[in-house]
């Protein structure tokens, strides 16, 4: 599966209005199926103990004038207005916004980062405003500030991940919710003894099933998904304007903000309590930032402001509406939304609201497998395994093992409360902390990438965090009412992440003290002293300069290795997508007669990994195209003072370089004459036959000089006889005289966590039969 060629057209969005309507419409499904669920719940888990509905109406009317105002001021005026100018590169969410910061601040907290990286096209497009920014600036000393004090970096770290958590929190609670609220329609369509014994079996039911699905992706059936969000909104707008007009025409009076003030005098305490129920009107508003790298923010934004948030309004205000002229209603069936609903369409309205709630549990569970990927790749989650699900779309993903334990969790949770109010205590905690870190960070982003006034930044989060902290402040309150769920979730989460990034940091500044000095191994000679045995070697390493320790463990106890050693590594840069031909960075170690390379592939946190017989093929054409250009001197000795990073060459992909060598790789008795006009071939001696023949196609108007063709024969007999893969197996310990709690981390945390998660993704499909594994211990 090749999506290299197509991870940029999410980003090629054509202005036409025809496009932007195209991607408004596809958006209701991905982004807006939480959101739009959120009527099945809110007046529901707003009246269920706090406050009570009488005849004076003015706790409904506080609500409605409350919830109106919330859609108002955080989805509309915040995402929509504000917060959607923030992506990364046309990346959205958490970890978007710290990579943003990373790159502005130099606080990236991967360890194998170089100057070369910063040269990067998406680097570049921030660099063009930064350097305009003036020395004097409350920004600059800011930034200066960060720089200097990890603890500050680290905070910022631990911010980014426990909103992150938050999100995997709210991946567990969501599904939970919505399916659970909309089978509670149930309820009021058979009796009364029976609808408490079916409600939690159906439930639980389809959310086996909605979980069971998840491996065949979103793309099957995602088609649907539009439609029934569509028609979902039309339904309970539609209801919401009949209520409107036969009940209480004059409920639109409740939007005044006077309302909210006669509200919190009236119920007080309990009122703020209630806080927490109607905080679920803006349940799914983040999902419009962190989806924001599969649309437009145009799209985004008509598809909200034209469409989901006339129509919300339409339905509160009809439930509203209609508890207005309802107050004897029975209390085994609480104020909900299937009450407001006419008798004759609850059927069809309950089949629709359960397929609504699905789909927008599907955004979240697939904005929860996205969320984990980006951490993985920063170093922040340990190694899972991603199943690219669609090989045209883009960012759709499966995590077997995410999948399953958000599927067991949600399943507890569902169990567990077996009602709407404590799942949604705990719901909007995780929901709202979200929004906290996302205000935290975004104040950030207006100082340090936007340039912005500072006093901008603080009127921005003392505006938004005071509603924000208000809405946190009454979700806390219920801890022992569900609230402590996220907060569980999130701790095991948080502690999981930490242990596994301080065990990444360790083991490569392990790496760095005990690497291999370049001149040790120019001391061997240019034989090196041992056998060189044909074909490729492939060392991985982590390290993006010197020769690691494990090459020197492997030399010392077994004098022999390949014709042509590779020095791979493959790592991840705090951008979303590494364009194809920036993708390579490659230089030689040593003279060239050594047949030494040094190879660094970089990925962005959205880059999807090639498999291996794509990946070889583009290693091998990138070493080529390298030797090629003639990049390398003669003798491959530069300046000694000269970093390793000045040497290293940038090449792209084979589908990059069109105009460069091309790789032809035949079996042998399928071999024909192949030559044109255009092209020169460079092949192998005859004198072998091996079972693959292997060509380098090149460019007739190249002048490629004695050296480098003999260079490029040796690489051309070196891939014919096959690649070995070279990889390292630490075992990892805490040094002699390490604390206590340094021991427990790393002995136990750190060695469990590694030897439970997966391999890396480049060692995934590697063959056995040609892969060596070198033991280390890590003395960390």
């Amino acid at each position: 599966m090749d999506l290299e060629t197509g991870v940029f057209q999410n980003h090629v969005k054509r202005e036409s209005w025809k496009t932007v309507l195209t991607l408004a419409y596809q958006s209701l499904g991905v982004v807006y199926g939480d959101l739009s669920t959120s009527p099945l719940y809110v007046y529901k888990s707003t009246f269920a103990e706090d406050i009570q509905h009488s005849e004076t109406n003015e706790e409904i009317y506080g609500v409605l004038s409350f919830v109106f105002w919330t859609l108002t001021l955080v989805p509309l005026l915040k995402y929509v207005f504000i917060v959607l100018k923030a992506d990364d590169n046309g990346e959205g969410g958490t970890f978007a916004l710290y990579s943003l910061l990373c790159r502005h601040a130099r606080i990236n907290s991967l360890p194998n980062c170089q100057v070369a990286d910063e040269e990067l096209y998406e680097y570049k497009r921030d660099a063009a405003t930064t350097c305009l920014t003036p020395t004097t600036t409350f920004g600059s000393r800011l930034k200066s500030t960060l720089e200097k004090h990890r603890v500050l970096q680290r905070f910022l770290l631990l911010l980014a991940l426990i909103g992150t958590c938050m999100v995997i929190g709210d991946g567990v609670l969501t599904p939970a919710l919505s399916v659970f609220s909309a089978v509670s329609g149930l309820e009021l369509s058979m009796a009364k003894e029976h609808h408490k014994y079916v409600e939690v079996p159906v439930a639980c039911t389809i959310l086996i099933g909605l979980f069971a699905l998840q491996h065949y992706g979103t793309h099957r059936v995602g088609f649907l998904f539009a439609p029934v969000v569509l028609v979902w909104l039309m339904c309970i707008s539609a209801i919401g304007i009949y209520n409107i007009i036969h009940w209480n025409p004059h409920v639109y009076q409740a939007l005044s903000p006077y309302y909210m003030y006669k509200f919190l005098r009236k119920t007080q305490r309990g009122g703020w309590m209630s806080l927490g129920g109607i905080l679920l009107c803006i349940t799914g508003s983040e999902a419009m930032f962190a989806d924001l790298g599969h649309f437009s923010q145009l799209s985004i934004k008509i598809a909200f402001t034209s469409l989901v948030y006339p129509s919300l309004i339409l339905a509160y205000m009809g439930q509203a509406a209609y508890l207005s002229q309802h107050h004897v209603i029975d209390n085994d069936y609480h104020i909900g939304f299937y009450v407001s609903v006419p008798g004759k369409l609850r059927w069809p309205v309950l089949v629709i609201a359960i397929l609504a709630a699905v789909v927008g549990s599907q955004a979240i569970i697939t904005g929860t497998f996205s969320i984990i990927k980006q951490c993985s790749a920063l170093g922040c989650f340990p190694r899972v395994k991603i199943v690219h699900t669609s090989s045209k779309i883009h960012g759709q993903i499966y995590i077997p093992e995410i999948n399953w334990t958000l599927m067991l969790l949600c399943l507890a949770v569902t169990i567990g409360f077996r009602d709407t109010k404590r799942l949604g205590n705990a719901s909007g905690l995780a929901v709202i902390t979200v929004m906290l870190v996302t205000t935290c960070l975004m104040s950030l982003v207006i100082v340090l990438c936007w340039h912005k006034s500072v006093f901008l930044a603080i009127c921005f989060v003392c505006f938004f965090g005071t509603i924000e902290v208000l809405y946190f402040s009454a979700s806390l309150i219920k801890f022992l009412e569900g609230a402590w769920v996220p907060i569980a979730l999130s701790l095991i989460f948080l502690i999981v992440m930490c242990v596994w990034h301080y065990g990444i940091l360790k083991t490569y500044e392990f790496d760095v003290q005990n690497k291999v000095s370049i001149n040790w191994l120019l001391s061997l000679g240019p034989s090196l002293g041992i056998v060189r045995v044909r074909g490729i070697g492939l060392i991985h390493t982590e390290l993006v300069s010197g020769i690691p320790a494990i090459f020197s463990h492997f030399v010392t106890n077994l004098p022999a290795f390949h014709e042509v050693l590779v020095f791979l590594c493959i790592k991840s840069v705090p951008v979303p997508h590494v364009r194809a031909k920036e993708r390579f960075l490659v230089g030689h170690i040593g003279p060239r007669q050594y047949r030494l390379y040094r190879c660094i592939v970089r990925y962005g946190y959205r880059d999807v990994h090639k498999d291996d017989m794509e990946f070889e093929k583009d290693l091998v054409c990138s070493i080529a195209e390298y030797i090629r250009t003639g990049n390398a001197e003669p003798n491959g000795a530069k300046d000694e003072m000269e970093s390793e990073d000045d040497k290293m060459t940038v090449v792209g992909t084979c589908c990059t370089h069109t105009d460069g060598i091309q790789l032809r790789e035949d079996d042998v008795d399928k071999i024909e004459s192949a030559g044109t006009s255009e092209l020169r071939e460079i092949k192998s001696s005859p004198v072998m036959q091996p079972r693959k023949r292997v060509r380098f196609i090149v460019p007739d108007s190249s002048k490629i000089n004695r050296d480098a063709r003999e260079e490029l024969q040796e690489l051309v007999e070196a891939r014919e006889a096959g690649i070995a893969y070279i990889l390292g197996h630490c075992y990892v310990r805490a040094k002699q005289g390490s604390s206590m709690l340094k021991k427990l981390v790393i002995n136990y945390g750190y060695e469990f966590l590694r030897r439970n998660s997966r391999a890396p993704a480049y060692t995934l499909s590697v063959p056995h039969a040609s892969t060596l594994e070198v033991g280390m211990v890590y003395s960390v």
